[in-house]
């Protein structure tokens, strides 16, 4: 009967057990900001999202792992970089723009299914004897590069006219049992980010580019709901992995410039 008050004989963590608090999801509050300093590309740089909560965790029993942390998947993707009446680049996830999954995982490509490994998650081993307090947090925003020219072109003339990006996330805080591999969905978040940048190539380095549309992005949204996570979104390929570039003409077949990896 002894046994009955120990760590090793404790039931299992229940979700019940687990006390989140202090969740918060926001997007900076600044405009999309626009560099024009290289003659190849243009770079764009978004307001970051982050996310954050304390966590209160139960004893753990022995021989039994838990990882709290948050989990990310791209559910849309629009990706447009139009090149004049000549055509466009396209980023594409396949597989979610043909309805063939719900999302793909957004996961940093080495920590599956966590989008990150350091002040994204936290690993408790036991035996624990004691309630565990800890934080969890994450960001995100999008750094990319657009070339001035028509990707599958060996000229570096200036053709690029506007960049239009419209992509949705679910984030969700989860308690895993890395042992037995029971989730446990903590909290839901859905965002989104947007961009649309208007273009003159025929302005100088520097003032070619404005932003167009909203300037400050849509407030994440808490959900008081529990969502499940898709399949897809806890293994390979993240979206970073699977994404193609494609160019399509306004006349002719679209070619791939750059396959997934």
């Amino acid at each position: 009967m002894g046994c009955l008050q120990s760590v090793a004989c404790k039931a299992r963590v229940r979700r019940e057990n687990i006390v989140v608090y202090d969740v918060s999801a926001s997007i900076e509050p600044g405009a999309t900001a626009i560099e024009e300093t290289s003659p190849i590309v243009l770079r764009y740089r978004t307001p970051y999202f982050r996310a954050a909560a304390r966590v209160l965790m139960p004893p753990i029993p022995r021989r039994h792992t838990w990882v709290v942390g948050w989990i990310q998947a791209c559910n849309h993707m629009e990706f447009y970089n139009i090149y004049s009446d000549l055509g466009m680049s396209s980023w594409e996830l396949p597989d979610l723009r043909e309805g063939r999954v719900k999302a793909i995982s957004d996961s940093d490509g080495v920590s599956y299914p966590w989008y990150g490994n350091t002040t994204e998650t936290v690993t408790l081993i036991g035996p624990t004897s004691k309630i565990s307090r800890f934080s969890v947090s994450m960001n995100d925003n999008f750094y990319p590069s657009v070339t001035w020219a028509i990707p599958v072109s060996d000229s570096n003339v200036p053709l690029l006219t506007r960049i239009k990006r419209d992509q949705s996330f679910t984030t969700w805080l989860v308690a895993m049992n890395m042992t037995t591999k029971e989730k446990i969905i903590l909290q839901t978040i859905k965002w989104r980010m947007q961009v649309d940048i208007e273009v003159d190539p025929m302005q100088l380095l520097g003032k070619r580019a404005k932003l167009v549309g909203r300037t400050q992005q849509e407030q994440p949204k808490i959900l008081s709901r529990m969502e499940p996570i898709p399949p897809n979104a806890l293994v390979k390929p993240n979206a970073n992995d699977a994404q193609v570039l494609m160019w399509r003409p306004k006349r002719g077949l679209p070619l791939v410039v750059i396959p997934p990896k």
